[in-house]
């Protein structure tokens, strides 16, 4: 039996198969056995509620998906009295995203959820590309000075492990990253989606109501691949790969470029089993090449 365990920092994983923050629901038991998975990333949180972005939300493009919900939710508060419950029946570890408008949000959220039970990890959403960030300019991850402060703010404030979610949206994503372990987080995640829009020549309008949106899915997967190789060559701590990720094929792909686990987001929305049968073909593609723990491919690539 291939040992396919991993760990992000104090995390450990009995596979390195996630699913991506905003694209997991507790009604998915009824297709296949959560349990199964890595870990389950739940939709980002504030601090307090967000109405999102105007609809339309979502749009299908060529090999990919725009979406641009804008962070809705409600809040902190209602997360840990409605939303928590419901998944907490769940054995594989459950990470939690939270994003703020400035330090001191961000050190709250990490603090108050550090209190509720069943949490196993904080995701720090430092990049979502439809919203804004406060007074900042751009996004949080576009800087690796302001990178670093929230980190830091958020290390300071929970024991929780710390994943950094990056955007690509970078001239040397590799320095963000830096800046990100220097903070003390356990992990980047590479990579939030690429800023995109589509046009509907028959209206002559946006296909998204907020006109741009993150582009996600198959389209993306080539450039994140190569930012997960750039980092992997310049941080110590592990890094989590995301982008386009709809097979074991993919997966194998982003490990071997460095990644110690990988998330799936867009394939959920075609087929929520996805990351279940991802585990099984991870497992058969080590069997078959004769590996006994997925721990030997990463950071594998004869390059």
């Amino acid at each position: 039996m291939v040992d396919l365990s991993v760990n992000i920092g104090r995390l450990k994983l009995k596979n390195p198969v996630m699913t991506a923050s905003g694209t997991f629901g507790p009604e998915y038991g009824e297709l296949f056995d959560v349990n199964a998975l890595g870990a389950v990333v739940l939709k980002t949180i504030t601090l307090e509620a967000r109405v999102g972005n105007p609809p339309p939300r979502i749009a299908e493009t060529f090999s990919g998906m725009l979406n641009s919900i804008g962070l809705e939710n409600k809040g902190l508060d209602d997360f840990i009295k409605n939303k928590l419950p419901k998944v907490k029946g769940i054995k594989a570890p459950i990470v939690v995203s939270i994003a703020g408008n400035n330090e001191r949000e961000y050190a709250l959220l990490a603090k108050r959820l550090s209190a509720v039970a069943k949490i196993s990890a904080l995701e720090i959403n430092l990049s979502c590309p439809n919203v804004r960030h406060g007074t900042l300019a751009g996004l949080i991850a576009q800087d690796p000075d302001v990178t670093g402060r929230i980190v830091r703010a958020v290390r300071s404030s929970t024991r929780l492990p710390l994943i950094a979610k990056l955007t690509p949206n970078v001239t040397d994503i590799s320095v963000i990253a830096a800046s990100a372990e220097k903070a003390g987080a356990d992990a980047v995640l590479l990579v939030n989606t690429f800023p995109a829009m589509a046009v509907d020549i028959e209206t002559k309008k946006p296909k998204l109501g907020n006109i741009t949106g993150g582009l996600s899915g198959p389209a993306i997967k080539p450039i994140a691949l190569k930012m997960v190789w750039d980092v992997y060559n310049k941080v110590d701590i592990p890094i989590i790969g995301s982008g386009g990720i709809i097979n074991y094929k993919d997966a194998i792909e982003f490990m071997l470029c460095g990644a110690t686990a990988v998330q799936i987001g867009t394939a959920v929305f075609t087929d929520p089993r996805t990351p279940g049968c991802v585990i099984k073909d991870i497992r058969r593609y080590l069997e078959h090449a004769g590996y006994r723990r997925i721990k030997d491919i990463i950071g594998g690539l004869k390059a």
